[in-house]
């Protein structure tokens, strides 16, 4: 030995500055801690739980402090579970559902669970059954996401104390046995008959109202053209009435007059009429009328 540290020019102070330099380089080397972004680091000293190390640069003690568990906190997807459920009615459904969660709280994972995915799993499942058990078939058909929002609660509140969050549960399906599918749809064809009887019956009183309704506006209008009508003939008597009572025997020569000549001139537009008689007392009436025209 002493041969070799003459060889090389090295003293036994040397030495050990050379040996306390390298123990100073590994215990900063080890003391450093470089987290990724999507990990957290659980640190234990002396096999307790000391610290949990984020995202980026961290120091540690050396030779004291460990990495005991390096914990992703990506989002993690539990494969599709089925569990059997059944309904407040009495029907076996099986149900496939799906959970999505993260770790928040690595110190609480690490020591209080240790499959974590299979804890998730069966609590799911058992929170499934429970409240399909409250619920109707049909209730469970069409109130999914009620259904989804109950489930999805329940998980988070019972997961908490695993440092976990639940980000999404999902039900993907619900499905029935052969024989309770096959009732189902005779339901349904059923209904879909009744309500097709019920359109039609519907369709039918509406057109018998309809057309009652037709009638009733016809004989209304009819009434009204009636009513106008003998107003009309009333107050035209009324004018003939005054008319007489004011010119005596002239105003109803006068009227008469009108008359005829109402009456030749429907004669003359006739089909096939090319001679026209008119009588002696007709040319009288036209003399009064044009009498009176020329008083007035």
């Amino acid at each position: 030995m002493d041969d070799f540290l003459n060889a090389t020019g090295l003293t036994g102070g040397s030495i050990v500055a050379l040996l306390l330099a390298v123990f100073v380089i590994i215990a900063i080397f080890r003391g450093i801690r470089i987290v990724p972004q999507s990990e957290k680091y659980v640190v234990e000293r002396f096999g307790r739980l000391h610290a949990v190390l984020g995202p980026g640069i961290n120091f540690t003690v050396p030779f004291l402090d460990r990495v005991a568990h390096r914990i992703s906190i990506l989002e993690r997807q539990l494969p599709t579970a089925s569990q059997d459920a059944i309904t407040s009615d009495n029907v076996l459904v099986k149900v496939d559902t799906s959970v999505f969660y993260r770790i928040t709280e690595p110190e609480k994972t690490v020591y209080r669970i240790r499959d974590i995915d299979g804890a998730i799993a069966t609590t799911v499942a058992g929170i499934v059954r429970s409240e399909i058990g409250q619920m109707e078939l049909d209730h469970v058909q069409s109130n999914r996401s009620e259904l989804i929002a109950k489930i999805r609660e329940q998980v988070r509140a019972m997961v908490d104390d695993w440092g976990i969050e639940v980000t999404r549960a999902e039900i993907l399906d619900v499905n029935l046995d052969e024989a309770t599918r096959a009732a189902m749809l005779q339901q349904l064809n059923a209904e879909r008959a009744r309500r097709a009887l019920v359109t039609e019956a519907e369709g039918k009183r509406r057109a018998v109202e309809l057309q009652a309704d037709g009638q009733l506006y016809a004989a209304e209008q009819e009434a009204k053209a009636k009513r106008i009508s003998a107003e009309a003939e009333a107050y035209a008597t009324q004018v003939i009435s005054g008319a007489i009572q004011e010119n005596g025997l002239e105003a109803i020569q006068y009227q008469v007059a009108i008359k005829q000549v109402d009456a030749l001139t429907a004669i003359g537009n006739g089909p096939g009429k090319q001679l026209v008689v008119v009588p002696a007392t007709a040319l009288d009436s036209f003399a009064d009328a044009f009498r009176m025209f020329r008083k007035e």
